[in-house]
């Protein structure tokens, strides 16, 4: 997800992206943990992700 994207979004649909992003990082896990995971990099990916929408919804709830 590019943060173009991201930063198009409002608060409430940062809040839910963020929910969704944390679920399917877990399902991932979950995936790694039982060797039905091909590539590790997804999990990195995902969690780049959820650290790029947790920053532009600290900006937006801060007002910057």
């Amino acid at each position: 997800m590019k943060i173009k994207e991201i930063r198009a979004l409002g608060v409430n649909e940062l809040k839910q992206k963020t929910a969704e992003l944390k679920e399917e990082l877990f399902r991932l896990k979950i995936r790694q943990a039982s060797g039905q995971l091909e590539s590790t990099a997804v999990l990195g990916r995902f969690r780049k992700d959820i650290a790029r929408v947790k920053t532009v919804l600290k900006e937006k709830e801060e007002g910057n």
